[in-house]
């Protein structure tokens, strides 16, 4: 089956052998959906484009007839007040029909992912608070044991990134930007006590995963990136490593035109280190795309 997940910042595909369990082909592309967003409230036609642009040269490489195919979309689109025309649009295009679906199927869908992840790396931890760091909002998701909680908030790396001018500015909002993911936090520990451990996914945790173990964005290995730890002071190191390069550097290092998102990410991903009070961070590359590929052969 072909899982498809198209967030605020990237175009992610997946075929998955639903029998054997493993992964046929993947990839991804920077489409920079939430583009303007935060300013006009609406998707605009270059982002439209790319998105479109994503899903042929993906159709290019995959015989997409062969398949089943679940395509779902998440908060750009879920803010969007074109969203439907954009999604008519998509499908007149491609043929692909995407599903909107809301910050808590988003977090299921990535819980189960992550926790198949875990579960192949022999990851004992059976409490974990795992955040999804995304282009246009952060799911918080509180795993105790067989009961879980979440929640999706609209801070996203794209959005943050494009509301405020410079990094400066971003860290010195994001405590009130981020002040109800850190009553989410209290009520969660108060009423179900602190996680063991703490867990985290997307593009920027992956990246900075990535720097750690020197790969750029051409040489990203997953199966390296996965149960990577993070201590909350690398995050400072990574950060000043990635503005001191020259752009040219930059772009190999994390993606063409995602520096200044993942820099963004870095503050966001900084502060929930303070607001969860961890100073460690074991990293996994499993997202959305995986659990829907997961969820999907559940059903099958």
């Amino acid at each position: 089956m072909i899982a498809i997940d198209l967030g605020s910042n990237s175009f992610r595909v997946l075929v998955y052998d639903c029998v054997e369990g493993k992964q046929l082909y993947q990839s991804e592309k920077v489409v920079k959906t939430a583009d303007g967003l935060a300013e006009h409230g609406f998707i605009n036609d270059d982002a439209i484009f790319r998105v479109i642009s994503a899903i042929k040269d993906a159709q290019s490489k995959v015989d997409f007839s062969s398949h089943e195919i679940k395509a779902v979309t998440t908060e750009a689109v879920r803010m969007a007040s074109n969203s439907n025309d954009v999604l008519i649009k998509i499908q007149k295009e491609t043929g692909i029909a995407f599903e909107v679906i809301s910050g808590e199927e988003e977090a299921r869908l990535t819980l189960l992912a992550v926790q198949h992840r875990l579960k192949k790396l022999h990851y004992a931890s059976d409490t974990f608070v795992l955040v999804d760091i995304g282009g246009g909002s952060t799911e918080l998701i509180f795993h105790y044991g067989d009961k879980s909680v979440s929640k999706s908030f609209q801070v996203g790396i794209v959005t943050i990134a494009q509301s405020y001018e410079n990094l400066e500015n971003i860290e010195k909002a994001l405590p009130s930007e981020m002040l109800d993911m850190q009553r989410f936090c209290a009520e969660m520990v108060v009423t179900h006590g602190k996680p063991s451990s703490f867990v985290a996914t997307a593009g920027t945790p992956t990246t900075v995963a990535a720097m750690k173990l020197g790969f750029n964005y051409e040489t990203y290995d997953a199966a390296k990136i996965n149960g990577t730890s993070l201590q909350k002071e690398e995050l400072d190191f990574y950060l000043k490593k990635l503005l001191s390069m020259p752009f040219e550097e930059r772009e190999i290092a994390v993606g063409t035109g995602r520096s200044d998102l993942i820099a963004a990410g870095i503050l966001i991903y900084k502060q929930l280190y303070t607001l969860l009070e961890f100073n460690e961070c074991v990293v996994v590359d499993d997202g959305l795309r995986e659990g829907v590929a997961l969820d999907m052969c559940h059903k099958i």
